[in-house]
């Protein structure tokens, strides 16, 4: 499967936990941008993406016939393109009927809307413009829309943030029966507000936390998939599985990342280089790498262990990493299912620690040439 990734950066405020390329205050340069993504993707590799995810920043930030003029330019860029999945992000605050109108004539089958916390206070605590009750009505008039499948995204261990906030809003958010919900734990990044006040992410509450999820999107019936990811049956994100499993897709847009032909590649961050760059003629990219030998296969151990599922390795991961999976499994955190490796739920609580083992440099790589 390939998938096709288009970042719009625009945002209205930065929330405060944010590290994403976003920027507020650039409305000016939107007109410029959609024409420069059009012209990226002709300078792109050729394609015919089977899953389209928008996202950002903040996607519905864009104007009703911005957003038209973005599925437009798509459309021109990949005439053959005929995608299962059509993912587009939004916040409440900048999301109506209306809007939600023209996003399902323009093919959009899945909405990602930002909710993060149901508690009014918390969200103006980290920054955000809208309110629980903003969210339950956008969030039920994209089904009356005629969007198939709504996707909500949660924090927790965010400041302030109790277990029974958390629970309080599990409850509002699943009472709207989402298809999908995305829960993220609270990291603290260099250049956030967050950081330069001095927040601290907690993670015993953290941990505390994200049982409590687990337990009651179990109870409503979510399947949990992915370490962040929980959906109804035959509702599973088709694009970021793609990702998981290390499937080919194409990044367009400033910070835009790629996965082709086994080269991981990332454009221009900052919004002026990435313009000025297309409208050269030039490739965005600031950064390109071909992982190789053992950085390829913990990169396929990394993405296939975030399933909950688990995933089968190839047999050079599987020989290449025999030592560091012993070691893992000894201590609780994997397992193997007939061919399947996974992590127990041990290993799902503290992931990052199964991790190591396979993000260079390997303690054990030495050993392993001679």
């Amino acid at each position: 499967m390939t998938g096709l990734y288009v970042h719009i950066p625009f945002c209205a405020v930065k929330c405060f936990y944010c590290d994403f390329a976003a920027y507020s205050g650039q409305k000016k340069q939107v007109a410029r941008y959609l024409a420069a993504l059009e012209a990226e993707a002709a300078l792109s590799p050729a394609l015919a993406p089977e899953t389209v995810y928008i996202g950002g920043g903040t996607p519905s930030e864009l104007d009703d016939a911005r957003c038209a003029e973005l599925f437009l330019r798509l459309r021109r860029a990949y005439p053959s393109a005929r995608p299962i999945e059509t993912t587009f992000e939004g916040n409440p605050d900048s999301l109506d009927e209306r809007k939600l109108a023209v996003l399902a004539r323009e093919g959009v089958t899945r909405l990602s809307v930002g909710l993060q916390t149901a508690d009014d206070a918390l969200l103006k605590a980290i920054g955000r413009r809208h309110t629980a009750a903003d969210f339950a009505r956008v969030f039920s008039a994209a089904k009356v829309e005629g969007i198939a499948e709504r996707s909500v995204d949660l924090m927790y261990g965010l400041p302030g943030q109790t277990l029974e906030s958390l629970a309080a809003t599990l409850e509002f958010a699943l009472a709207l029966e989402p298809e999908h919900v995305s829960l993220y734990g609270l990291q603290v990044e260099d250049r956030t507000l967050f950081s330069k006040r001095g927040v601290e992410a907690d993670e015993d509450s953290g941990r505390e936390m994200y049982e409590l999820a687990i337990a009651a999107l179990a109870r409503a019936g979510l399947e949990h998939y992915e370490i962040s990811n929980w959906a109804r049956p035959g509702r599973r994100s088709r694009h970021n599985l793609n990702y998981w499993r290390r499937g080919e897709y194409l990044g367009l847009g400033a910070s835009a990342a790629s996965f082709l032909s086994g080269t991981r590649s990332s454009n221009e961050e900052r919004l002026s280089p990435y313009l000025e760059s297309v409208e050269s003629g030039r490739r965005p990219t600031a950064e390109s790498e071909t992982p190789a030998g053992l950085e390829a296969l913990g990169e396929e151990a990394l993405l296939g262990l975030r399933l909950i599922d688990g995933f089968t390795p190839s047999p050079a991961l599987r020989e290449a990493f025999a030592g560091p999976w012993a070691v893992l499994k000894a201590r609780g955190l994997t397992r193997e299912d007939g061919p399947l490796w996974r992590l127990t739920p041990e290993g799902v609580f503290t992931a990052n620690e199964a991790f190591r083992e396979f993000v260079p440099p390997f303690a054990f790589e030495e050993a392993h040439r001679a």
